[in-house]
């Protein structure tokens, strides 16, 4: 794709977000559309979000799980931009219906990192002594193509399908901690709608943040201290709509809660 293709689906996209609408999806519009390609409209994207004032404070890894990677077919991870537009505090009410188009809630283990990590080369252990504590968070996807009708390139493209986050209160140092083997309870209007454990991304959260700060070395970006790294969801993604309440308890890490309005 030309810089005119990949300017004019970042711009679309923008205004889908902006707008509260939906687009077709890309990749039945511009079937070669490579992931690179992709990658590159999602830059685009958050330029002209950068542009109205807000800062990327982190990144997330999307599609880690394989109930995930089933619901939406998407078999490969990507990953997204964080700005602090999209983060909310523990228990606070985010107006979905305002602000979302199509949501789904999802439990994961939020790392923030105390230094910087630039791979290639990065290991499990060098994610480990960079990061200052993790912490529960909810992550509310959203997608502005049409019925999640998403192949990779058009996910990644759309920043990775991000909407917005929240975060427990609790922090807690993931040396102490098997990540692989803590488990996870998500509950949904007072009921218990799924069950998850570390193992369910990519083996282990750690391994979602080697592989991010890996991938994105290839591209010279690298995660910095002070960010919000969202590793992934442990569970499946759950629709949500205004009047639903989600708490999520994961184990020796604490609990998230939100409700949406």
């Amino acid at each position: 794709m030309n810089k005119q293709q990949i300017n004019a689906f970042g711009d679309e996209l923008y205004q889908a977000l902006r707008g509260r609408q939906v687009v077709e999806p890309l990749t039945d519009r511009q079937p070669e559309m490579t992931i690179e390609d992709a990658y590159h409209v999602s830059l685009r994207l958050l330029d002209r979000r950068l542009e109205d004032g807000e800062q990327v404070i982190g990144k997330k890894i999307g599609v880690t799980s394989r109930a995930v990677q089933n619901m939406l077919n998407v078999h490969q991870p990507d990953f997204g931009y964080l700005t602090d537009r999209m983060v909310y505090g523990n228990g606070e009410e985010i107006p979905i219906s305002e602000e979302m188009i199509q949501p789904r809630a999802e439990g994961e283990i939020a790392f923030i990192l105390k230094k910087d990590l630039a791979g290639p080369g990065v290991t499990n252990a060098d994610v480990l002594a960079a990061t200052e504590a993790v912490m529960p968070c909810f992550e509310i996807v959203d997608s502005r193509v049409r019925d999640w009708k998403i192949r990779i390139q058009d996910t990644i493209a759309d920043n990775a399908s991000c909407g917005v986050f929240v975060l427990g209160d609790n922090i807690v140092d993931p040396r102490k901690l098997e990540l692989s083997t803590v488990g996870m309870v998500v509950e949904k209007n007072g009921e218990i709608i799924s069950t998850g454990a570390g193992a369910a991304a990519l083996g282990s959260p750690v391994n979602c943040v080697t592989w991010l700060a890996n991938t994105l070395g290839q591209f010279g970006i690298p995660l910095k201290a002070g960010e919000v790294i969202l590793s992934g969801s442990l569970v499946p993604l759950e629709p949500v709509q205004a009047g639903d309440f989600m708490r999520v308890e994961i184990g020796g890490i604490g609990s998230a809660s939100v409700r949406f309005t």
